[in-house]
């Protein structure tokens, strides 16, 4: 529990709210989004309340925090100020990881030179073009661009600091070079920028293990080591396993006992060790080790006590929670109010708990 109500006020989620989306993805470092709203209501919790899905959509949009493949083979929310180092940090990683599905798919160097030489000029000429857009021009140039190719690929000019992610047009995303939306961001020698990443991510998601780092950052061993040997955080020993932090943790000054978290969010898919706050069904594990389901998860006290989904319904929406316990009464309302927190934030106020939820499976004390 000590270690889940720090975690809790160093993401932000129960200490002072941050003044932007931008404020929470510097922050935290990188913001896992490849679940796009959701990751917009990972924001949102960090904010103060009342926070909309209007208010982080605009961040996005305006550019002030951007979506790429960094870290690990998976879409992050960064900051513009950020995203170069990043990038130039973990992409000889991501690539290795990616390098057999692009075998698989005919994508090799020379042919993946061309192609982000001809997205560079689309979007030279034009700003901002979406996905298909650019899997267009792509054919034109006299290169498949079948759906899988053409994802590989844009990960790939990605990882090259050639685009990131330009403002929604309607519901599709769009890219946009990188230069244009992140202009004079910042290179860092390689040691400083492991320290930093290190930093970061112990200022941010401490008390943390090795292993945890190793996870979220997508280094391996020598390069965490030498990382955490930079940016010096603290040990501390919890049931005979060392944990790390850099600084202290700020004061908790929000009241919100229970959270409705959404799928992925950094609170619960940052770590590799689950001892700390155990995630249930929320977050599967396979056979072979990693977690290969997510749903959202109802944190209360800093544990995961329960799911929820969105449940459409004659007029609105629902919040259909289901607990993995019985509920007290306090704990229950805690869940209420957090229920009415997201319509606020997703536009649909009044829609609340799924009655079914409340009678069937919300059993309380």
């Amino acid at each position: 529990m000590v270690i889940a109500r720090e975690r809790l006020a160093r993401q932000g989620l129960t200490g002072p709210a941050k003044g932007s989306a931008a404020a929470v993805v510097r922050a935290l470092g990188a913001v896992q989004a490849q679940e796009f709203v959701p990751a917009q209501w990972a924001l949102a919790l960090r904010l103060r309340p009342g926070a909309t899905l209007r208010d982080t959509l605009c961040a996005h949009d305006r550019g002030r925090i951007l979506r790429t493949h960094v870290l690990r083979p998976t879409w992050h929310f960064v900051s513009p100020r950020d995203i170069r180092w990043m990038l130039e940090l973990s992409a000889p990683q991501v690539h290795r990881a990616m390098a057999p599905y692009d075998r698989r798919l005919g994508l090799d160097p020379p042919l993946l030179t061309r192609a982000a030489g001809v997205v560079e000029r689309a979007l030279g000429e034009e700003g901002f073009l979406t996905r298909a857009e650019l899997g267009e021009r792509l054919g034109r140039a006299g290169i498949a661009a079948s759906s899988w190719r053409l994802g590989h690929m844009m990960l790939w000019i990605e990882l090259e600091s050639v685009v990131t992610s330009g403002p929604r047009r309607g519901a599709q995303h769009t890219y946009a070079l990188l230069a244009d939306r992140a202009p004079g961001a910042p290179r860092l020698p390689r040691d400083e920028a492991l320290g930093e990443l290190a930093r970061r991510y112990f200022t941010s998601h401490g008390p943390a293990t090795v292993q945890d780092f190793m996870w979220w950052s997508g280094l391996k061993a020598p390069d965490a080591r030498r990382a955490m040997d930079i940016a010096r955080p603290r040990r501390t020993e919890v049931d005979g396993r060392a944990y790390w932090m850099v600084g202290r943790a700020p004061r908790a000054v929000r009241r919100a006992r229970a959270f409705l978290l959404p799928i992925y969010d950094e609170y619960t898919v940052a770590y590799r060790h689950r001892g700390a706050v155990p995630a249930g069904p929320a977050m599967a594990r396979s056979p072979r080790g990693g977690y290969v389901r997510f749903q959202h998860a109802v944190v209360i006290d800093g544990q995961v006590a329960g799911t929820w989904r969105t449940a459409p319904r004659p007029g609105g929406g629902a919040v259909d929670v289901v607990p993995l316990r019985r509920l007290t009464r306090e704990e229950a309302r805690a869940v209420a109010l957090a229920v009415r927190r997201y319509e606020c934030f997703i536009g649909q106020p009044g829609g609340g708990m799924r009655q079914s939820a409340l009678s069937a499976r919300l059993a309380m004390r």
